[in-house]
């Protein structure tokens, strides 16, 4: 159609459909904007509120991480919350550093931290090889030796040698790793001494030993004082004392020997035997020695074990005189008694037989052992004596009694405190519900103990503790102080006083009981033999077991009210105006808590069980009690199990041994003792 011809048509209009609209929904905007002015609102709050924390390592640390709370990071300054946080940080070549630091309320803080490098890699060289190392009075072994861990500083490096005179060192030891070469050169001990005799050929002795040289020759030997012999057969010995110096060289002038118109040679059984003639040292047998005719000598032979033999001669011009000299064997009488009567005897590593018995031994040193299969075996150098008896009596013990047997019976930790073994047995704890003054948590379960334990005597005091914790203040009660260096430390949690434990553990090289995390107690490891809050069994049992006796103690006195006066530090007299019962008629001359140990102790020995302060134990506390809990209590729960009775208390309930209460926080009146596993 053409396009003069073309017609345009109307159309209906229609609205656009919401629906289709390609725009963001505009009811999700209030939403977002909320969001972000709450996300703005707390960043703001957190900015208001952090301090600018700078952290300052040196050398430079390569990675460093903060736990504690939120933290924002910036060029080395960090934005910090007030509170406690966990440091981690690492250089290369340098231990890395774990620590905590408190943020305070100051705008601006700053905390400095010191790696410690890596010990460096050393290689130890010396002149001549086998010379014995130490580097600080350490000893090391014999170079050369390889890339030893030494740790960075100046060290002390100090070499030995028999032959060589020591050398000693200073080096400068860089640390991180790096490995360093020590050499070292020891300056020889001896000096070189030329000699030469007419005839030529003879031997040359140096303190009665041949050194395998010959005339000419030129000897090393050693400084100091010595006796040299020049021995030629069929001529005369030449004996002179010269004083060496250490790398001295000289020639001696030339001996002239004279030839021996007589000649003597001496023969033992058994051979090996020293020789004197007229006091002089010969050598050993076999020997020739070269003697003036006509002049009478004594001669002696002498070996260990054998006795002596001695002879006086003289010979004539040119005689040619052999001795053959049988030694007579000294022996001595050994009588051995053992148990048990199967034991097996060896003498010098050889089976004799049963070991009770009796021998006639050659009068020397012998290795004496006693073995019987399952047994700790039994071994002793003896020497028997001519014309003597000797006598041992053994008797060997099972591999469990020599384990037992070593344990010693009484130890004392890094702080002084005395601890005592104890090989305990079953224990019934609780009381029965016809028994005065019974609490409800106190229900009767047996507990079989198997493992043997130290406990300590004595509960550890303020002074003990604050080696721990040095801001520690037990503090005082009604104006009467708890905080005096002998008084038992209290006031503290019960995870103050297991991380004491793990301290003290760590003073004495043991590995610590307690799992730690962010100053907690948060687990165990049952096989540690680290120090560690007694169980609440283990404290029963030192408590209430009595030696042969089938009942259990019930007050720490006896089995009634009252007890005798100053025998444990209750709530008597003195703490009349300070508590609310009293045991009326009753002193121990204390108020509040006595310096530990003032009391007798019990008849384990152990002090306070009863009285001074109640006790912080390792348990759990779970009520009722499950009737198969183990020794070590439940393994899970908030509180834990706290007994004995202190300065504070005065009924019959508090003051019965079977009386148990739980807490996690310190009291004025709780402290606590130490007991470890002793295997």
């Amino acid at each position: 159609m053409p396009p003069e011809q073309a017609r345009i048509q109307p159309v209906r209009y229609r609205p656009p459909d919401a629906r289709d609209a390609k725009g963001p929904n505009i009811r999700l905007l209030p939403a977002l904007l909320l969001g972000a002015a709450v996300l703005a609102a707390a960043i703001l709050a957190f900015l208001f509120t952090a301090r600018s924390v700078e952290l300052r390592f040196q050398p430079g640390a390569g990675r460093v991480e903060l736990d504690g709370g939120p933290a924002l990071a910036f060029q080395g300054v960090h934005l910090l919350l007030r509170g406690e946080y966990q440091v981690r940080a690492e250089a290369d070549g340098h231990h890395p550093i774990e620590t905590r630091i408190k943020v305070g309320s100051e705008r601006n803080q700053a905390f400095e931290f010191r790696f410690a490098p890596l010990p460096g890699l050393i290689d130890i060289v010396a002149a001549p090889p086998g010379a014995q190392v130490a580097v600080d009075g350490r000893p090391l072994g014999k170079a050369p030796l390889a890339e030893i861990p030494i740790e960075a500083g100046r060290r002390r490096f100090r070499f030995t040698h028999p032959r060589h005179r020591p050398l000693e060192l200073q080096v400068q030891v860089e640390g991180r790793r790096q490995p360093q070469t020590v050499q070292a050169r020891l300056p020889p001990n001896w000096g070189r001494i030329g000699f030469a005799t007419q005839p030529p050929g003879a031997a040359i002795f140096v303190d009665a030993a041949d050194t395998g040289l010959r005339t000419p020759a030129v000897a090393e030997i050693l400084a100091g004082e010595r006796d040299i012999l020049l021995a030629l057969k069929g001529h005369k010995n030449h004996r002179q004392r010269l004083l060496v110096t250490a790398e001295e060289e000289r020639s001696l002038p030339s001996v002239q020997l004279q030839k021996a118109d007589a000649l003597l040679t001496v023969h033992t059984r058994p051979a090996g035997a020293g020789l004197t003639l007229d006091g002089q040292y010969q050598g050993e047998t076999p020997a020739s020695i070269a003697l003036q005719s006509g002049r009478t000598y004594r001669l002696q032979a002498f070996k260990g074990g054998y006795a002596a033999r001695s002879a006086a001669f003289s010979l004539q011009p040119g005689e040619r005189r052999q001795l053959n000299w049988p030694l007579t064997e000294l022996t001595g009488t050994l009588t051995v008694a053992a148990e048990p009567p199967e034991a097996e005897l060896f003498i010098d590593g050889r089976s004799m037989g049963a070991a009770t018995q009796t021998l006639e031994l050659p009068a020397r040193p012998h290795r004496l052992e006693i073995r019987l299969a399952g047994h700790a075996g039994y071994s002793k150098e003896i020497l028997p004596r001519s014309g003597l008896t000797q006598e041992v009596r053994v008797k060997l013990l099972t591999l469990e009694e020599a384990r037992l047997a070593a344990l010693r019976p009484e130890i004392a930790t890094a702080q002084g405190q005395r601890m005592k073994l104890f090989r305990p047995g079953p224990i019934r704890l609780g009381a029965s519900r016809r028994e005065p003054g019974r609490r409800a948590n106190e229900t009767l379960r047996e507990v079989a103990l198997s493992r043997l334990f130290y406990l300590a005597l004595e509960e550890v005091t303020n002074a003990q503790f604050k080696a721990f914790a040095s801001g520690h203040d037990s503090g005082e009660y009604e104006a009467q102080r708890l905080n005096k260096d002998d008084q038992p430390a209290v006031g503290l949690g019960w995870h103050e006083a297991a991380l004491y434990c793990n301290w003290l553990s760590k003073q004495d090289g043991l590995p610590p009981f307690y799992l730690e995390d962010l100053g907690k107690a948060t687990g165990f490891r049952p096989e540690a033999t680290g120090y560690r809050l007694p169980t609440e069994a283990e404290w029963a049992w030192a408590a209430r077991h009595r030696q042969g006796e089938s009942d259990l103690l019930r007050f720490p006195w006896g089995a009634a009210l009252p007890p005798p006066n100053r025998h444990g530090n209750y709530a008597d007299r003195a703490a009349a105006h300070l508590v609310g019962r009293i045991i009326f008629n009753y002193n121990d001359n204390h108020a509040v808590s006595a310096p530990v140990g003032s009391f007798p102790a019990n008849a384990k020995g152990i002090h306070d069980l009863g009285g001074n302060v109640s006790e912080w134990t390792h348990d759990f506390y779970q009520h009722p009690a499950a009737a198969d809990l183990g020794p070590l209590g439940p393994g899970e729960g908030e509180y834990h199990v706290i007994r004995g009775s202190s300065w504070m208390h005065g009924t019959v309930t508090d003051l019965r041994l079977s009386f148990r209460d739980y807490g996690i926080d310190g009291r004025q009146d709780l402290g606590f003792r130490i007991a470890r596993f002793a295997e």
